[in-house]
């Protein structure tokens, strides 16, 4: 293990960790994939890793409500940990349910854990929603998305709670919009099926205000290989690799 290393951590119904360490390697990074187990047992630490993902899935099965269960052992047994990494400065990326963890754990908008100010709601399709997205990147400035604002990207979605529900009470800085989902006409989409779950603003990712913590619904690492439709998913990765090895 080192600090250029990218731990991929997952729970029990986690399903893309292998498929997000491959893309980074692909991407020219090492990953170590990290059981939420062996941190509660004190057999690792985050402060191993350089950075750290939350990869796809379904922890715990969604119970409750989707990643909740693993962001409540987040907050409550590893809180001091989970700060110490984030104050260090270390990117954290969450894909889908890994999105839903970082905000149920309050680590998006505004990097407080214990906090929420953001949640991921049902689709309104009130359904699972798996197809092709087009994502148009912002213009905010974040190391993973690093020379890539204005463009339009392609990845794919599968999720049934996307919709991003933004609290307006919450004592914590709003999000800043990284991604949005985009029609033909390469803007910002607020009709089904282009914007998947009824998202307002078309939201599909967020950071929070350093930019280093980015949580996005579409999955990066099913748009990584040629024989994927798109191989856009590997700009990011390939940003996170770039930004590791300046450190």
């Amino acid at each position: 293990m080192s600090q250029a290393e990218v731990a991929i951590l997952y729970a029990p119904g986690t399903n893309c960790h292998e498929e997000t360490a491959a893309a980074i390697e692909r991407a020219g990074g090492k990953t170590g994939l990290l059981h939420l187990q062996e941190l509660l047992a004190g057999h690792d630490t985050l402060d191993n890793y350089g950075a750290t993902v939350f990869p796809g899935g379904f922890s715990f099965g969604d119970h409750l409500a989707a990643g909740r269960i693993f962001a409540t052992l987040l907050v409550a047994r590893l809180c001091a940990q989970l700060s110490t990494f984030l104050e260090a400065g270390r990117p954290v990326l969450g894909i889908c349910n890994g999105f839903q963890v970082l905000t149920e754990a309050g680590i998006l908008p505004g990097r407080r854990p214990g906090v929420r100010g953001m949640a991921m709601l049902e689709n309104q399709s009130s359904h699972f929603e798996d197809r092709k997205v087009g994502l148009l990147v912002s213009n905010e400035k974040s190391m993973w998305t690093e020379g890539l604002g204005g463009r339009v990207l392609k990845m794919p979605v599968a999720h049934a709670e996307g919709r991003a529900m933004i609290s307006e009470t919450a004592e914590v800085p709003p999000p800043r919009v990284a991604f949005q989902y985009t029609g033909a006409a390469g803007r910002p989409a607020t009709e089904y099926p282009d914007n998947p779950n009824g998202s307002p603003n078309a939201i599909a990712g967020v950071t929070d205000e350093s930019g280093l913590v980015l949580g996005l619904m579409p999955h990066p690492e099913r748009a990584s290989l040629p024989a994927h439709y798109s191989q856009d998913g590997l700009k990011l990765f390939k940003n996170l690799v770039k930004w590791l090895r300046s450190r």
